[in-house]
């Protein structure tokens, strides 16, 4: 389980409410300077992102890094793609992943001290009605919290 405890980059909302995640980890990403220089600066999106393993290697689609505003030949590609983990957790994510209805999601992109990491979760896709319930729930600790808050002040 990998718990996030440095400064915030990216979160993907997103991921919470398409799927059920069921378990988490924590992965280096592959960069270069300018690149970390820009995420720095908070310019990262994993909105629409998705894991794949590929040959024993793990890589993610669709996240976008932006280029650095002052990095001119040393800007990379603002799709970069490769990920480290442990050769153990991509044996244990090959193997969850062939279930059906199983997905690989990046949650967070966060600092870790100087290292950049990302935060990816084990996910199960949520039917129509998860979601529909799950905005219900929501709905209903608002309610409870607001008409708290009246009874409290007034």
């Amino acid at each position: 389980m990998a718990k996030t405890n440095g400064k915030m980059i990216a979160n993907n909302k997103k991921a919470y409410h398409d799927y059920f995640i069921l378990d988490t980890y924590e992965a280096g990403i592959v960069l270069h300077g300018t690149e970390v220089k820009s995420l720095r600066m908070g310019k990262c999106s994993i909105k629409e992102s998705f894991i794949r393993i590929e040959n024993g290697e793990v890589f993610i689609y669709g996240m976008h890094i932006s280029p650095y505003e002052k990095g001119n030949i040393f800007n990379k590609d603002p799709l970069r793609v490769k990920l480290m983990l442990h050769k153990a957790e991509i044996n244990k994510l090959i193997g969850k992943t062939k279930e059906k209805g199983m997905a690989i999601v990046p949650l967070k992109v966060y600092f870790k001290g100087s290292l950049v990491k990302v935060e990816i979760g084990l996910a199960k896709g949520k039917k129509l009605y998860d979601k529909r319930q799950d905005i219900a729930k929501k709905d209903q600790q608002r309610e409870a919290s607001r008409d708290f808050k009246i009874r409290n002040l007034g």
